[in-house]
């Protein structure tokens, strides 16, 4: 590690093959959006500090666009499509990975939507979808990658990252079902912390508060995604327009920094996670808000 830590004291920030995951293998689910996606920035970002990164979209043609991209800025990535709750998803993208590159050193569950109405108007299948694409998901998807993370030996920087959600700290109105889901992903990452950290694997949740996606963004915007052949409306009714804290600084009173986050930030701290930067940080849940709920 001490070795490692020497690499990220001198690593070249826009030099693909030096950096924070040099030769590190990340797989990294969901929300390639241009613009708009946490994945897709992560994705960027992982590559340029040298991981190999695997990519995974339901929409096949936005995830050629995200490969051409980090391909064109001369990093490596192998593309897998598909839809992360299908039964068949995660032997599909390890055996993928693994074929590939022989290894995996990340995994980052970042796959997700939200399907809003108020508790007492949740239907069933509504409440059922969430949890599983949020839960049981990233619990299956990792349970099929552990025999390449419980190792008895291997120096290795090793991690697990959940995307989680201010949500599923504090609850949030018309989101039973999200807000269930996100809490469950907390949970789900201190059992890893604490049966995975003997083969020096670490687990940690990242809670995200307002980043601009096409989650936060306005819902009369009209995008929808469909899921199980039915169409969900995406975003928050009467979202205000993403605006920077320089332009209007009171556009958003509730937030210390006055501004939601981007994509960009929301990649910065999931790269954090996966660093040797934070080679002793397991079990944590890093919250990533601009200072709302301290």
């Amino acid at each position: 590690m001490s070795q490692r830590l020497s690499q990220v004291s001198g690593h070249v920030s826009n030099s693909y093959g030096r950096g924070l995951l040099a030769g590190e293998v990340a797989i990294i689910t969901g929300e390639l959006n241009f613009f708009w996606g946490i994945g897709r920035s992560t994705a960027l970002l992982f590559a340029k500090e040298g991981a190999k990164v695997v990519i995974s979209d339901i929409d096949a043609k936005r995830l050629e666009t995200v490969e051409a991209e980090i391909k064109a800025a001369g990093g490596e990535v192998l593309s897998v499509a598909g839809d992360v709750g299908a039964d068949d998803f995660p032997k599909k993208i390890v055996d993928a990975t693994v074929q590939k590159w022989g290894k995996i050193n990340h995994i980052v569950n970042n796959a997700g939507f939200t399907f809003d109405k108020m508790l007492h108007t949740t239907p069933d299948e509504t409440f059922d979808i969430i949890m599983k694409i949020h839960v049981r998901a990233p619990f299956r998807l990792i349970r099929q990658a552990a025999p390449y993370f419980r190792l008895k030996v291997s120096p290795e920087n090793r991690s697990i990252i959940n995307v989680s959600s201010t949500s599923g700290l504090h609850g949030n109105v018309g989101q039973a079902n999200y807000a269930s889901a996100k809490a469950a992903v907390v949970g789900l990452t201190k059992t890893i912390c604490k049966e995975w950290g003997p083969f020096g694997v670490r687990a940690n949740t990242v809670a995200f508060g307002l980043i601009h996606t096409r989650l936060t963004a306005s819902k009369e915007a009209g995008v929808t995604i469909e899921i199980d052949g039915k169409k969900v409306a995406l975003g928050v009714p009467g979202a205000q327009r993403p605006v920077s804290s320089t332009q209007e600084p009171e556009a958003y009173p509730f937030i210390p920094l006055r501004r939601g986050g981007t994509p960009e930030d929301a990649a910065g701290s999931v790269l954090f996670l996966a660093s040797p930067l934070a080679s002793y940080v397991s079990g944590h849940t890093l919250e990533v808000t601009g200072g709302v709920g301290i």
